[in-house]
């Protein structure tokens, strides 16, 4: 009974995999990366790398600003600490590995050439300027979020994206496909994972602070075989049709918080644009 629900559970997953893609925009022969999946309901109402890119440029100019009027006239754009700091960096995926060239070369880390650690590259602080940095950068935070209720409406989407995650783990769908990648990546000989994250994820594979891993040999026979697996099962298309329903689900449903949320995000991009414009 218990492989008939199984079974009966793959099926609706193919299902809504059809349904969607039918649907929606063209993707990818082969799935390489996240965004090849597409776009999902939520996107529009998030934060995005080049909001962060933006908001990093106006903090510095306004940092620089707040900094001249307390006395140091020649404060960097891009400062040191007075002492470097040790930074742990957090490793996070949406759908584990993907990109089997990079599985067969890198294992789940990646190639440090083509994404160093990023450093500043200004001189460092005095500790005279060390004093005074904490509150010119609580200055420049509040000048950018100006008019936002940032405990109600700021980055709401990416709040509640936590529940929807939830939501989608608990999928059967999804469950079922997971399940069919599992024994996929277990029959190949390697640890029978209860999702693509745990394999991603797993301890064997210690991270370094800039959160790459060593990419060992049975590291990279393991990522092989789960991105090997989520192709011939279709696992991240399956999980993205999945995700996206319930995204579209939550915003149709608390569409009043959305549209805040949005809202906010586009009073934060103005304020950015203003800095930027005034100080750029």
């Amino acid at each position: 009974m218990a492989r008939r629900g199984r079974r009966l559970g793959a099926v609706a997953g193919v299902a809504v995999l059809a349904a969607i893609c039918a649907s929606g925009p063209e993707r990818p022969e082969v799935i390489r990366t996240a965004s090849d999946l597409g776009p999902l309901p939520a996107d529009r109402y998030d934060y995005t790398p080049q909001d962060y890119q933006r908001s990093q440029r106006a903090s510095a100019l306004l940092i620089r600003q707040c900094m001249a009027d307390r006395g140091h006239r020649d404060f960097p754009l891009a400062p040191r600490y007075p002492s470097d700091p040790i930074v742990a960096t957090a490793v996070s995926t949406d759908y584990g590995a993907l990109d089997l060239d990079s599985a067969r070369r890198w294992g789940y880390g990646w190639d440090p050439a083509k994404h160093p650690a990023p450093r500043p590259k200004g001189r460092r602080m005095t500790n005279a300027e060390y004093a005074d940095w904490p509150a010119c950068n609580t200055e420049a935070s509040r000048r950018l979020m100006r008019g936002i209720d940032l405990k109600r409406d700021w980055l709401y989407a990416s709040r509640q994206a936590i529940e929807v995650g939830k939501a989608v783990k608990r999928d059967p769908r999804l469950r079922a496909a997971w399940d069919v990648w599992s024994r996929c990546v277990a029959e190949q000989g390697f640890t029978r994972y209860p999702d693509p994250v745990a394999a991603y994820t797993d301890d064997a594979w210690p991270r370094a602070s800039d959160g790459n891993t060593r990419d060992t040999q049975r590291e990279q026979a393991t990522a092989v075989a789960d991105v090997t697996c989520k192709r011939r099962h279709h696992t991240a298309e399956l999980w993205h049709a999945v995700r996206a329903q319930k995204e579209a689900a939550d915003v149709a449903r608390h569409r009043d918080r959305y549209a805040a949320g949005l809202h906010a995000l586009r009073t934060y991009r103005a304020n950015i644009a203003e800095v930027l414009q005034k100080l750029g």
